[in-house]
C-alpha cells in the first residue's frame, strides 16, 4: 500500500490559507493551521467572557500582548474600552516603541502596563533590537507622569544586558520613573529556537544558555539597591 507523503514548498507559500480551509482534501490529517486570523471586537469579547468566572475568582483579567498590541491601536483600544465597560481588569504588554498619543489614548482604559526595558545603552539597544531606546524611555517616563501603574520587565539575557553597568543604569533610571510598582527579571530561555527552525529563520542566539539562579539573584539585589521591588519571572 503506497505511503501518503505531504510536501510543503515554503518558497511557493503565499499564506492564502487554502491548505487549512480547503477541507479534508487539502490536508487530510488536519496538521496545518494558520497562526492568526482576522477577528472583531465582538468575537474577542465573546472569548473573554467565556473565561470571566475564572479570572474573577483568581483576581485576574485580560492582557493584550503580542508582538506589540498597540501596533493595531484602534482595535486594541476598542477591546480595552469594552473590557472596562464590563469592569474587567486590563493590562497591556508593550515594548514602548509606539506613538505617544496611542499610549495616552489607551491609558484611561488600562489598569496596568507591562513595559519592557531591554537595555539602557542606545547603541546596544539598536544593535539588538533594530531601534534605539529614546522613544521607549521617554514614553515610559510620560506614562508614569500621567498616572499609569507600571510593572517594568527586563528580559535577562546573558551576554546581552546582564552586566553590572547596565543593571545599575536600569536601576537608576527606573528609580526616577513615577508609577513603577515592580520590576520583573525575565530569564532567557530557548523556546523560540524551535519556532525559528520550523520557519527557516536564523536563530541568532543559538547555543546561549539560560542564566543561573545566582546571576538572577545578583541582578535582583542590584535593582533592589535602588529601592525597586524586584521579582524573578513574570506574572502568570
Amino acid at each position: 500500500m503506497p505511503t501518503l507523503q505531504v510536501l510543503f514548498r515554503k518558497e511557493r507559500c503565499i499564506a492564502c490559507g487554502a491548505c487549512v480551509d480547503g477541507g479534508a482534501d487539502a490536508c487530510p490529517s488536519g496538521a496545518k493551521e494558520l497562526c492568526g486570523r482576522e477577528t472583531s471586537v465582538d468575537d474577542v469579547m465573546a472569548q473573554i467572557l467565556k473565561d470571566r468566572v475564572f479570572f474573577e475568582q483568581s483576581g485576574g483579567g485580560v492582557t493584550l500582548s503580542g508582538g506589540e498590541p498597540l501596533y493595531q491601536p484602534e482595535f486594541a483600544i476598542a477591546v480595552l474600552k469594552e473590557c472596562k465597560r464590563r469592569e474587567i481588569h486590563t493590562a497591556v504588554d508593550t515594548c514602548g516603541f509606539v506613538s505617544r498619543s496611542v499610549l495616552m489614548e489607551a491609558l484611561p482604559f488600562t489598569d496596568l502596563f507591562l513595559y519592557d526595558v531591554k537595555h539602557m545603552d542606545p547603541e546596544k539597544h539598536r544593535e539588538y533590537t533594530g531601534v534605539d531606546n529614546e522613544v521607549i524611555l521617554s514614553n515610559l517616563t510620560a506614562l508614569g507622569e500621567a498616572g499609569a501603574l507600571i510593572h517594568a520587565r527586563m528580559p535577562f539575557i546573558p551576554g546581552v544586558n546582564i552586566d553590572e553597568e547596565n543593571l545599575h543604569s536600569v536601576g537608576a533610571f527606573l528609580r526616577g520613573v513615577e508609577g513603577i510598582a515592580q520590576v520583573h527579571l525575565l530569564p532567557y530561555h530557548s523556546a523560540a529556537e524551535d519556532k525559528h527552525n520550523r520557519w527557516g529563520v536564523e536563530y541568532k542566539l543559538q547555543g546561549l544558555r539560560a542564566p543561573s539562579e545566582e546571576m538572577l539573584k545578583r541582578a535582583a539585589a542590584i535593582l533592589e539597591s535602588y529601592g525597586l521591588k524586584t521579582e524573578i519571572g513574570g506574572e502568570n
